[in-house]
This record gives C-alpha cells, structure tokens and sequence, in this order.
C-alpha cells in the first residue's frame, strides 16, 4: 500500500510541475531565475487547467507552454537570439482560425519565421474540422492546444496577428499589428471552414512575402 501511495505521490500533478520548473530552471539558468520558473510552470498549469478537457495531460502540456513562455521572456530581454521572425496569431478561443494560420505559416515559411498563437479566452481543444481541413493539405497539428495570450509571448513577437478577439491583446512600440476579420470556424459547416482555411493562406503568403527578405 506504502509503495502504490509513493508512486501515486511521484505521479501527482504538483510533483510533476516541481520536476517541469527544475528541468526549465536547468535550460534557463543564468537567464531567468528559479522563482520565475516556478512561477511561470504553476500559472501555465492553472491557466491550461481551467479549460483542458483532458485534466490528466495538463502537466506535460503546462511544461511545454511553459517553456514556451519563459523562450519568449528570453527573447524579449534580449537573452535568446531571434534569428527569424516572430509571428504571434492570437484568436478567441484558439481552436480554429489561429491554429490554421500558425500551422500554414510554419509550412510555407520553411522555418524562415518562428510563430506561436494564443486565444483570448482559449477554449479547451481544437475543432475537430480545423484539424480535418489541415490535414487535407498533410499538415498535422496533432500536437498542438488551445493557450492562453500572455504577455510574455506578445512581447517577443515582431508581428502580431489578431482575429476576432477585439482589443485584448496589449500594445507594444515597435511591433506590427494587423487584424484579419475572418469568419469563426466554430459557425460554420467544413466547406466554410476550408474557405477560412484558404482564404488565411493568401493572407499567410502575403505576410511572409513582406517579412521575409532572402
């Protein structure tokens, strides 16, 4: 009984989050320092928590949105190089419209632009028929979830991309800032979610023409 509540206790999300924040703190060290990590791991996991309908891989996700997150604190403090572009495409929920846009950039651009996306209100997983509609063209997205916008992430970005989600996302100088107003895939049939899907690809193609140079 001893042994079945040790392994319960290793597997336990707090134990899990502790071994993310002293991995991330290990990746990050000199960069940023562990209370920062921690507290990034446990505002990720709590964030990912409140949405996720699969409550047993908010863990392992809250690691990699962590990591995610503490890349883009590097980068905005200059600690990390950026040798691409950053591209952040932020939608409501983060279920549909961004999740196409940012998965058509990373195939067009060939990994000449790094990009992220987030929702405002990120629901708790991807549509069923954005995922349909992307693997039409092979792109699998398999691996990706709805996140919530941080600021941490719109800081980083060089370009940032809204659609849909109103003033939510914070304004920085510098940056370059354009709103698609594009149909929300949550209301529409999967022809109306393929017209989404190619009509964010003419836009995507537009963007990386004027963002990539060579």
């Amino acid at each position: 009984m001893s042994t079945a509540r040790g392994q319960s206790a290793l597997l336990s999300p707090d134990s899990v989050l502790h071994r993310a924040a002293e991995r991330l703190a290990q990746s990050f060290s000199g960069m940023v320092n562990e209370e920062t990590v921690e507290r990034v791991v446990f505002e990720s996991y709590a964030a990912l928590a409140r949405t996720a309908a699969v409550k047993t891989h908010v863990p392992s996700l809250a690691e990699k949105f962590a990591r995610e997150r503490l890349t883009a604190l590097a980068q905005s403090k200059g600690l990390i190089a950026k040798p691409v572009p950053e591209v952040l495409y932020v939608c409501v929920q983060n279920s549909g419209r961004s999740q196409m846009a940012a998965a058509l950039t990373r195939h067009l651009s060939e990994g000449r632009v790094h990009v992220r996306s987030a929702g405002s209100r990120p629901g708790d997983e991807i549509l069923p028929e954005v995922a349909l509609v992307l693997a039409e063209l092979d792109l699998d997205i398999g691996d990706e979830f709805p996140k919530p916008l941080t600021d941490d992430v719109v800081r980083a970005a060089d370009a940032v991309i809204t659609m849909g989600c109103g003033d939510a996302c914070p304004l920085y100088p510098g940056k370059r800032y354009l709103d698609w107003q594009l149909d929300d895939p949550a209301d529409l049939d999967l022809d109306g979610v393929r017209r989404v899907r190619d009509d964010i690809r003419d836009r995507v193609e537009q963007l990386l023409s004027e963002l990539i140079t060579s």
